[in-house]
Parts: C-alpha cells; structure tokens; sequence
C-alpha cells in the first residue's frame, strides 16, 4: 500500500479512539489526534527505501539499511508494535492509543496486499489474508478504490456523531 493509504488509514484509527473515549470531534485534542494519526499510518514504511518515511526520518531509515532490515519484516511485527506500546506509554492516554492503533493499522492493511507481511518475526513466514487473485496491488485501481472507500469512512466518523 502507498503512503496516501497508509494515512488514510491512520486517520480512521484516530477517528475510532476519537470516537471510543468520547473526544469531541471539534476540539485541539482532536485535531493533535487526528495529525498524529495521519502521521503514525505511514511510519512503519521507515524500512523502505524511497518510502516518504524514509525520507523524513533517513537517519533511522539508513540504519534499518545497514542493519539489512527488510521491508514488511521488523517494523510490521507484532514485536515491533508491543515495543512502540511501551516506548509511547508516557505519553496521555488519547494520544497513546491514537499512535498504537494507527500504526497497527499500517500492518494490518498491508495483510491485504498479496505480499503479506511478516508479522511474527523473527519467524520467517509472511501472513496475507486474501488470496492473491483478491489481494491489493500497491499502486492499483484497487488500492485507489480502498483508500476512497478509507476516505468515505473517515468522513461518515464524525459526521455519526451529530445529534439532530
């Protein structure tokens, strides 16, 4: 999946803590939520080269290089996930679970993709979930079609929540 979907989907995850611990849609707790969101969705793509992660955050990026950290590997672990869980447990509980859930979304959708991911390394075996002639390409029709269907769901959210 490409970064767009990646932030997307990071969106939807803040907009479901948002949602679950009763934070007001229009409120700087949301938006900070909502940007850390967006921001937390595409970050495992670290250990890709080229990758907008990558290019943000390129000391880490080189070192993942050097270390011969291959993508959809460490990064999109469970392991992974459980030591940023702790690393991130100082921060308020908002943007704890806002920073957990959407970076955990990036793995999740990449199971989508028919390369899986390695979701229990060190184990050497990848995980998909589809069969690979429903699995999403990077970059395809389907993966466009998924990141509006993403987008529709990031706006129906908020909007749920009003009271008429």
């Amino acid at each position: 999946m490409l970064q767009k979907t990646h932030s997307v989907a990071g969106l939807v995850a803040a907009e479901c803590v948002l949602l679950h611990q009763n934070v007001a849609f229009l409120s700087w707790e949301a938006f900070g939520a909502v940007l850390l969101g967006c921001l937390a969705g595409p970050l495992a793509d670290v250990d890709k080269q080229g990758s907008t992660m990558a290019k943000i955050l390129f000391p880490l990026s080189a070192l993942l290089r050097i270390l011969k950290v291959r993508h959809r590997t460490v990064t999109h672990s469970l392991i992974f996930i459980m030591i940023l869980w702790l690393i991130s447990s100082p921060l308020p509980a908002l943007y704890h679970w806002v920073f957990i859930t959407a970076y955990a979304s990036h793995p999740l959708i990449d199971l989508l993709n028919e390369k899986g991911v390695q979701l229990f390394w060190p184990l050497k075996f990848k995980i998909r979930l589809l069969p690979k002639f429903l699995a999403i390409d990077t970059g395809s029709t389907g993966e466009t079609c998924f990141q509006w269907m993403l987008l529709g769901v990031s706006l129906w959210i908020p909007f749920s929540t009003i009271e008429f």
